[in-house]
């Protein structure tokens, strides 16, 4: 007989972990099956935590390298050592997954280890065995979208896999895709003296981010030293004996050409990750990209399983997949489990980082809203003064009439942490004068946004 839950989970990544905890704590009977050895899924694993800890990694030496000097901190002989860097690395991902199975263990969520399919609505196999559920979750995640014509091996060429455990620093790496995770790996192997390409099939960086950040953030880019090729597109890749020689060709037609590299990163989206699962022996509907179809409260079109993360539609970010975990969890035991998708922040995190929450300038204009707009420049901030780092300006997006606020985008020092600040705001339905008048801790890089928000209405103090 199957052994009985009341919410089966399938896949222990921080949308499928934290919905697994919430249900725990609200007092259901929870497993969570999880094929990889460790919890935490890709962004435990392979992405989030093991690329931030090389972010910061190579921040810290060229920093060393390049900016200390500035502020009388000298230093000889500056040196890395890649194999350290990588066991550091290691090390962050081992404490954060043996932390996620601490609280498995806390809030007596049982781990079952191996792969899921279902075999009927209410139940899944692992392996040779049946468990059943009231409820069960789908949040397998997502994979590396593979381009036709370029095979990955992780070695010579490689997703974001193997992008973070490279064991040499390449002479070229050429990245396929001007996206969030490409240009934070590719800054990574740039800091540590890497040639870095980046190859884009549109015309700009970060399609969804507000195009005047991205063009201030691809000048920030070449400054640093990273090449790009803009309307390009890879058509073919050949394995030589010192790398990979990629066929390159304007996406508008027109020649193609050469460029070889030691290494290449693919790089170019993710998609939803459903093999294996035997969703169509129970007939669960998925959409035209591969995603599991929901309805606004997660449901899919078959009674009693549900999805939420990267494999439903909505930008695939750890903390969009968190929020839903607990919304999900929440609905299930009762509650009024809710997600404000308007208020879910992305963040690109090289230096200096880019944040961004609500609607970029181009998506009003398409809507044909009244809007304003405030920017302030880190240049004329004082603790971006103090710390070298006065790259990037905060501009926030207000509604016309009612001043609400629509959008905030920044580039600069610490953006990642400082747009929590406005995401509260929009989460609040707050408005321009709202920032500007809440006092901000001086000398901070907060002030920044203060004096944007007062910049929507033409009296910014500090410019």
């Amino acid at each position: 007989m199957a052994e009985q839950y009341d919410v089966i989970v399938i896949g222990g990544g921080p949308g499928g972990y934290v919905c697994a905890i919430r249900a725990a704590q609200l007092g259901m009977k929870v497993a969570c099956v999880e094929k990889r050895g460790t919890l935490g899924g890709t962004c435990l694993n392979v992405g989030c935590i093991p690329s931030k800890a090389l972010l910061q990694s190579s921040e810290n030496y060229h920093a060393l390298l390049h900016g200390f000097a500035a502020h009388g901190v000298m230093a000889k002989e500056v040196s890395f050592d890649l194999p350290k860097m990588m066991g550091h690395k290691d090390e962050v991902v081992g404490a954060n997954v043996k932390g996620v199975e601490f609280l498995f263990k806390k809030n007596k969520i049982t781990w079952i280890k191996g792969v899921a399919s279902f075999k009927s609505a209410g139940s899944v196999t692992v392996g040779d065995k049946e468990y059943a559920a009231k409820h069960i979750v789908i949040a397998t995640g997502s994979e590396s979208v593979p381009l036709q014509g370029v095979e990955v091996d992780e070695k010579s060429i490689v997703t974001s896999t193997g992008a973070i455990a490279l064991e040499s620093v390449p002479k070229h790496l050429v990245v396929i895709g001007g996206g969030y995770i490409g240009l934070e790996l590719g800054s990574v192997w740039r800091r540590l003296g890497a040639e870095v390409t980046v190859v884009e099939f549109l015309d700009r960086l970060v399609p969804t981010m507000d195009g005047e950040i991205a063009t201030a953030f691809q000048k920030i880019l070449v400054k640093s030293g990273v090449k790009f090729k803009l309307g390009t597109k890879v058509t073919g890749a050949v394995k030589t004996g010192s790398g990979v020689s990629l066929t390159l060709e304007p996406a508008k037609g027109g020649s193609a050409e050469t460029l070889d590299a030691d290494v290449v990163l693919v790089a170019i989206g993710r998609r939803a990750h459903t093999e294996a699962l035997g969703l169509d022996a129970v007939g669960v509907a998925i959409d035209e990209r591969g995603r599991v179809k929901t309805d606004g409260h997660f449901a899919t079109n078959i009674p009693g399983i549900y999805a939420i993360g990267d494999v439903i539609a909505g930008p695939m970010l750890a903390h969009k997949a968190e929020e839903e975990g607990v919304a999900l969890a929440e609905l299930l035991a009762g509650q009024a489990g809710h997600v404000n998708y308007g208020a879910i922040p992305g963040v690109v995190y090289t230096w200096p980082e880019v944040a961004s929450v609500g609607k970029t300038e181009e998506e009003l204009k398409a809507e044909g809203a009244a809007y304003k707009v405030g920017k302030f420049p880190f240049m004329a901030n004082g603790r971006a003064r103090a710390m070298g780092d006065t790259d990037g300006f905060v501009k926030i997006l207000a509604d016309r009439t009612t001043d609400k606020l629509l959008g905030v985008h920044i580039i600069g020092p610490d953006a990642g942490t400082m747009i929590a600040e406005l995401v509260l705001a929009i989460e609040f339905g707050a408005s321009a004068e709202d920032i500007a008048r809440t006092s901000h801790a001086h000398p901070t890089l907060n002030e920044a946004v203060k004096e944007a928000a007062m910049a929507v209405d033409g009296w910014a103090i500090h410019i």
